[in-house]
């Protein structure tokens, strides 16, 4: 579609700090969603029996829209969590929300086409970016870029090896991809993130990050890791389902 003049203009949230937490909190981080609404649905409700009455939080790292069945249920799911759990469930901004704000803002709607959008728009019921519910864009707007527990530094797609985490740049937050992967920097924080689907189907932990992106919308299960505020590697993995044999080839 040809851009148009008008263009539409959203606040940034960069982020946010645990201060406190309730004694014997567990926080369960989830990988990319991408409208997948049914195994989002499993695996909450799996996180919800795994903290036996524990109080929880949960953190989810981006990209609940574009390429999946159902964009406006799991937007309209994860709402409805943080209305259920107030102050304890984190949704943070992907490339892929990224996409959709910058598509509504400029109407320029060709990289977020190239990414997926037809499938977040059908699920809307809609044929263009400014017609989206506007309380659903205002809510992805208001979206922030990272969430810092004081052990891990929670994110979409990584961050630049070469800065320190205080000046991270939003590009990096949302896209990167090398040189933060084949990284060993030890950043005072485990760095949790998204964003690269891994083939195998299996989380992957290396001593500085820990990808969760196990490219739920390609056929592979959706993935949580708990943590605790004892440690910073996980305490577990959670999965919507059985890892599958094989995964197709990322399109």
């Amino acid at each position: 579609m040809p851009a148009r003049a008008r263009r539409r203009s959203f606040h940034v949230m960069q982020g946010d700090l645990v201060q406190t937490s309730p004694p014997g909190l567990i926080t369960y981080a989830i990988g990319d969603v991408h409208g997948c609404l049914d195994k989002l649905t499993t695996l909450v409700d799996l996180c919800m029996k795994h903290c036996a009455g524990r109080p929880m939080r949960l953190v989810f790292l981006g990209d609940y829209v574009d390429r999946g069945p159902d964009s406006r249920g799991v937007v309209n799911r994860l709402r409805a969590l943080q209305s259920e759990l107030p102050g304890m469930v984190v949704c943070l901004r992907g490339n892929h929300e990224a996409l959709l704000l910058e598509a509504v803002a400029t109407d320029d709607e060709s990289q977020w086409f190239l990414n997926g959008a037809i499938q977040t728009l059908v699920s809307y019921g809609v044929r263009e970016a400014i017609a989206l519910p506007r309380d659903h864009v205002d809510w992805i707007a208001s979206l922030p870029l990272f969430f810092d527990d004081g052990r891990r530094f929670f994110v979409h797609a990584g961050v630049d090896p070469t800065l320190p985490l205080d000046r991270q740049n939003e590009r990096d937050l949302l896209w990167i991809r090398e040189p933060f992967l084949s990284s060993d920097r030890d950043y005072g924080r485990l760095i949790v993130h998204g964003h690269t689907p891994l083939q195998t189907a299996r989380p992957d932990l290396h001593p500085n990050r820990l990808n969760l992106d196990t490219a739920a919308v390609y056929g592979g299960r959706l993935t949580a890791a708990a943590f605790d505020d004892q440690k910073t590697a996980p305490l577990a993995f959670l999965y919507d389902a059985q890892a599958p044999s094989k995964l197709p080839a990322e399109p």
